[in-house]
């Protein structure tokens, strides 16, 4: 910007001068040709005065001429007129529910480097901040598409929990509506294409689908029709629980299509066809209302089937089931789950667990379809603990939740436990020596 506006400021003052020199040396011609006609008579005197018109003319011309090319060169684009700006916005505006098919195609992703079933670790999600205070925000962050889909050596106990949970309550967790299957469908071919790339270790790409080279499973998403529900065979090839949410002709987005198998702490029966606000205020979500409704909204229907954006959450759950965390009720219980009030207070911390949730979302450019991948990391908090630096900060975040994040949290029930053993933590490794100093270099959120 700040270029651009010297080159047209050296052109203004280019024009200035030429067009001063212009005038000096009209005015001297004028001066030599007036003296001449003061001693040749009347007709000399009239030439010259015809020449002076001249001049003038013809200087005026060359003035405005340069100023017009400078003009078409430096000047900014003319504001839009409020009707011009009306007609711009309108073309860019979409008719809520309905979707044009994009042509954008995700990048074919490279491979994951030395990714190993057996030696691949889990990236070390620690997405929480020192105190004082605790913001409530969306937190999102923009992704490479090759980094769509995490998979690591957990992978066997997921993949067995999964179809644990499919064969003993498939349709509870998994459900696709049929305003959402061509969504759903897409979701399993854009899986297909994307997994072989980047693991081609685990997944082999076949002329129907694909084949997963531990399992010796093969999946055919080319028969019609298919052999189980779409988001149930997407749940079958990754660790992520899978959420996709359709516009309506409201404008909202519904959750009409899922495959939620591990959440942990929610059942897709209780917000199966709810639109987001509701999926959000039903679960008591801590000031959705003030901070986060509107922004959410209007971050749905922007987003670009080339933008995807990432966002990571932690819980504490003071039971050892990665699946549904039975503390806090019966998984079948009829109605309401009955919440923290019913989970154990002051558990051992050896029964205490740190579950971070890693949340990608992207538009599928064909459907519209708006994809949630909910990808949970579930350590035990002893082992969380060894790492430097996260007791001492760990134990400040869960300082600085308000009265509603900490009843959001469950933090009552094992608050003072918790918070006991990590400020025991902090004071080892201050007293090894751990520089608290140099954490930024060593860890950067959300690590």
């Amino acid at each position: 910007m700040e270029s651009t506006l010297s080159r047209a400021s050296k052109r203004v003052e280019q024009a200035s001068r030429a067009f001063n020199e212009a005038t000096h040396r009209c005015a001297s011609m004028v001066k030599t040709a007036w003296s001449d006609a003061s001693t040749g008579g009347h007709h000399k005197q009239s030439a010259s005065v015809l020449i002076l018109l001249l001049l003038l003319v013809g200087s005026a011309t060359a003035y405005v001429v340069r100023r017009r090319k400078l003009n078409h060169h430096a000047a900014r684009p003319p504001t839009p007129t409020t009707p011009g700006l009306e007609k711009a916005l309108k073309s860019q505006a979409r008719e809520p529910g309905k979707w044009t098919p994009s042509d954008f195609q995700m990048p074919k992703p490279e491979p994951y480097p030395d990714w190993s079933i057996e030696n691949t670790k889990p990236l070390p999600y620690r997405p929480f901040r020192y105190g004082p205070k605790y913001n409530v925000t969306m937190g999102l962050r923009s992704v490479k598409h090759a980094d769509w889909i995490e998979l690591d050596n957990h992978y066997p106990r997921f993949h067995a929990d999964k179809a644990r949970r499919i064969e003993e309550r498939g349709p509870k967790c998994c459900a696709t509506a049929p305003e959402a299957y061509p969504a759903a469908v897409e979701l399993l071919e854009e899986l297909t294409d994307y997994l072989p790339a980047r693991y081609p270790s685990l997944y082999k790409r076949t002329d129907v689908g694909l084949d997963n080279l531990w399992s010796g499973e093969s999946f055919d998403i080319v028969s019609r029709p298919l052999p189980e529900d779409p988001m149930q065979m997407c749940a079958r090839l990754v660790q992520d629980d899978l959420a996709i949410m359709i516009e309506k002709p409201d404008g909202q987005y519904y959750l009409l299509a899922g495959a939620v198998l591990l959440a942990g702490f929610w059942r897709l029966q209780d917000k199966y066809g709810m639109p987001l606000s509701e999926i959000h205020t039903s679960g008591d979500v801590p000031q959705y209302k003030e901070k986060l409704e509107r922004g959410m909204l209007n971050f749905f229907r922007r987003l670009k089937p080339e933008e995807m954006v990432a966002r990571n959450n932690y819980f504490m759950q003071v039971d050892d089931d990665l699946a549904w965390s039975w503390s806090i009720g019966p998984e079948d219980a009829e109605g309401e789950i009955a919440g923290w009030n019913t989970a154990e207070k002051n558990r051992a911390v050896d029964h205490h667990y740190f579950r971070s949730e890693r949340q990608t979302l992207r538009r599928l450019p064909k459907s519209g379809g708006v994809v949630f991948t909910i990808r949970t990391y579930f350590h035990p908090v002893k082992d969380v603990a060894e790492e430097d630096y996260v007791p001492g900060r760990l134990a400040s975040a869960v300082r600085s939740w308000g009265d509603d994040v900490s009843r959001y949290k469950g933090k009552e029930r094992y608050g003072d436990v918790l918070l006991e053993f990590l400020d025991k933590k902090h004071e080892e490794q201050v007293a090894r020596g751990l520089d608290l100093s140099r954490e930024d270099e060593v860890r950067a959120y959300p690590y």
